[in-house]
């Protein structure tokens, strides 16, 4: 009996090219403000995760489903930071995923994005990086 997981791929390991031109579109989009081009990218009933969920629209799982949901979350972000720029730094590609590193206003982030068989996003996870020194600092206060 095998131990391993089945996973059924939807989309093969993306390539180069389709990596790029998506990353390249979804930043300027977001550089844009255009949530509409951002979203042009994602199926109608794909999944978002993000720590930030709770604290800008209230769910506390920090996972929402849907274009209307995510729109919602999105539009309020957006008025949160008027100055909103995210920087690319690198793409990676997986097995139906690509994984868009880049600087953002919170700092480095990581969203990882599988691809159904359109090659639309299906499910997205946000990570943000944390502030290792303050952590440190407060870790060191804490139990001192």
């Amino acid at each position: 009996m095998s131990t391993y997981m089945t996973y059924f791929v939807t989309m093969p390991i993306l390539n180069a090219d389709f990596a790029f031109s998506f990353a390249h579109s979804w930043i300027e989009g977001w550089n844009q403000r255009d949530i509409d081009a951002v979203l042009s990218h994602y199926a109608d009933d794909f999944e978002l995760a993000s720590p930030l969920i709770p604290s800008i629209v209230g769910e506390s799982s920090g996972i929402l489903q849907g274009k209307a949901d995510v729109r919602a979350y999105w539009n309020k972000g957006l008025a949160q930071i008027p100055d909103l720029h995210f920087e690319l730094k690198e793409v990676l590609t997986g097995v139906d995923s690509i994984t868009l590193y880049y600087r953002g206003h919170r700092g480095m982030v990581t969203e990882v994005l599988w691809f159904d068989g359109t090659g639309k996003v299906k499910k997205a996870w946000a990570c943000y990086a944390i502030d290792i020194i303050r952590v440190s600092n407060e870790a060191i206060a804490n139990f001192s």
